[in-house]
């Protein structure tokens, strides 16, 4: 046992620590506060403290727990809320009220509540690591494959359905290993797969300027930077809700707490629209609060990255939103300052790049180590806050060569209320090429020229608009106020998209080639007709097709289909 030398802020310094390995959990001081070992040198340990240190005295008890910070896996965990150690905030609120008492501790998941398992492998069978044991329903909607932990393989010699807490044994291995429901893990081990497969897969997020100009893949990351009000909480609870993951982790890292006051709100309000029951029922949340500890908001993100690997194991695609690495970034640099280690830029700890990485390369859709699991997905998606909306700040650089997909948030569009915010010339997506077959075989043979030439578009007219604002609209000629007209027509009929419509809030695939075709289509059939002189630009532009457009995604899923081919066939007699 070890005793405290040095206390600076969440930084405490222990000598006497023979035998502690790095990252081992500690007790710290008379109140047992959780701390992590980051540092050691001789006997002396340098622990960062996931609690408040005031109060602590130089000489108070410092003893080790042996292990690793771990999370527990198993029935239970959807619903629940935790903060960034995996501490469930219901259980703490009931023990010391609406704060946070010092040393306090609580299991993840309950050692009281009894779940149904269904038992599906047989005695004598031989299992290893990730095969299935059983089952256990643990919401109305959602199923939960028992599993064989990582690094256990043997034939069973018992194992019986019944009613059991998590950490009661429902079998057991011949050689005396137990089973149970729940699995213990270190968060900061990635959680080990068969295989990693290439991310050629859309993630369908419903919403069109992501689906069609800037897709994420299944199983791939994306960053979402932006200053303050630019609306990235909106954009990952709009992604949580209406994205094709089937569960959902949010890790709310270092936000302002009436923000995260309104996800933990919200988010239990929110309808599954694929169940119609609360999305709550395949949502973790993890909470840590800007006025939470520091040390325990570096954690956060692996809690939730670990969680979100469990349910891969699974089979299940998972979709991880980190809100923001920019805090988590932050506490690093302050835990990094209090240990006097050497700087980097603006302050940053010189290993900020690896660090990032190690978190986004845990994403990734893998083939399970199951015989019958399948495969299973971690689509990361984390927000960057960048102060002064600064994309040259190095969290947002280091972020940006790592990602496969970057959606730039604008303050200006924002103002402009045209959401979502994102800046179509600063982003950019690295999965378009792979995606091709898939976008060719489940929506359109032609749907990938249409989006090349969506862009190439918007780049036109953007151009077009510095010529504007130099000289006027007037001195343009009439094909260039057509194509000015388009790249309107693009941008509010097709980027803009209202998260709270009823109908345009998630937008199928099929209706956002058949906007984007529509579109297309009256733009050559308006070029067209202005090349040969037939009419003026003016009366094009004012036709009533171009108010049918922008109608368009007000229109229902089941009508669209019927609704586009009348559509279409109008617009081409109009221009004949």
């Amino acid at each position: 046992m070890g005793q405290i030398i040095k206390i600076s802020g969440p930084a405490v310094i222990a000598k006497g620590m023979t035998g502690s390995r790095m990252y081992d959990i500690v007790r710290v001081g008379k109140e047992r506060l959780v701390g992590e070992i980051i540092r050691l040198e001789r006997d002396t340990a340098f622990i960062q403290v996931y609690e408040d240190t005031s109060g602590l005295f130089l000489g108070e008890p410092v003893e080790s727990t042996g292990l690793p910070l771990t999370v527990e896996l198993g029935p239970g965990l959807l619903s629940a809320i935790f903060d960034g150690i995996q501490r469930p905030l219901d259980d703490i609120r009931r023990q010391s009220g609406d704060f946070i008492a010092r040393g306090i501790l609580a299991n993840a998941l309950s050692r009281t509540s009894l779940w149904d398992f269904q038992a599906t492998a047989q005695i004598g069978d031989m299992v290893s690591q990730g095969d299935i044991l059983g089952a256990v329903r643990e919401t109305e909607s959602f199923t939960l494959r028992i599993l064989v932990p990582p690094k256990v393989e043997g034939r069973i010699k018992r194992l019986e359905s019944g009613r059991y807490r998590v950490d009661q044994a429902v079998g057991e291995l011949e050689d005396g290993t137990p089973l149970s429901l729940m699995q213990v893990w270190p968060v900061r081990a990635p959680r080990p797969y068969r295989q990693k497969l290439d991310p050629d897969e859309l993630f369908v997020t419903g919403q069109r300027i992501f689906d069609t100009l800037f897709p994420v893949a299944m199983g791939g990351t994306a960053a979402i930077p932006g200053p303050f009000g630019s609306g990235k909480t909106v954009v990952q609870q709009t992604l949580a809700k209406f994205g094709n993951a089937q569960v959902i982790v949010y890790v709310g890292c270092g936000e302002r707490g009436n923000e995260m006051t309104e996800v933990l709100t919200e988010f239990p309000e929110l309808e599954d629209p694929n169940t119609g029951r609360p999305l709550m029922e395949r949502t973790i949340l993890v909470a840590n609060t800007s006025n939470m500890p520091v040390a325990a908001r570096e954690a956060s993100i692996y809690t939730g990255i670990t969680i979100a690997e469990y349910f891969r194991d699974q089979g299940f695609s998972v979709a991880l939103m980190a809100d923001s690495t920019s805090r988590w970034a932050e506490a690093l640099r302050e835990i990094s300052s209090r240990l006097a280690e050497m700087p980097g830029e603006e302050g940053y700890p010189t290993y900020l790049a690896s660090k990032l990485a190690a978190f986004y390369e845990r994403a990734g859709r893998v083939i399970c180590l199951g015989k019958d699991a399948g495969s299973g997905s971690v689509t990361v998606i984390g927000a960057v806050s960048p102060p002064g909306g600064d994309f040259s700040e190095p969290v947002t650089q280091a972020t940006l060569r790592i990602v496969g997909a970057f959606w730039a948030l604008d303050a200006s569009l924002a103002n402009r209320r045209h959401f979502p915010a994102i800046n179509w010339n600063r982003s950019y997506s690295l999965y378009t090429d792979q995606l091709t077959s898939h976008y060719s075989e489940q929506v359109a043979r032609d749907f990938v020229d249409q989006r090349r030439r969506l862009m190439a578009l918007l780049q036109q007219e953007a151009a077009l608009q510095e010529v504007v604002q130099l000289v006027g609209p007037d001195a343009l000629q009439d094909n260039e106020r057509l194509l000015i007209e388009a790249g309107k027509m693009i941008r509010e009929d097709f980027l803009q998209q209202n998260a709270f419509s009823p109908v345009d809030g998630y937008c199928p695939m099929n209706k956002q080639y058949g906007i984007l075709k529509s579109i297309l289509l009256f733009y050559d059939l308006a070029a067209e007709t202005l090349r040969r002189g037939k009419r003026e630009v003016g009366a094009i532009i004012n036709l009533p097709e171009v108010e049918e457009i922008s109608r368009m995604k007000e229109i229902s899923r089941e009508e669209f289909p019927s609704y586009l081919d009348d559509f279409l066939a109008r617009l081409q007699k109009e221009f004949n």
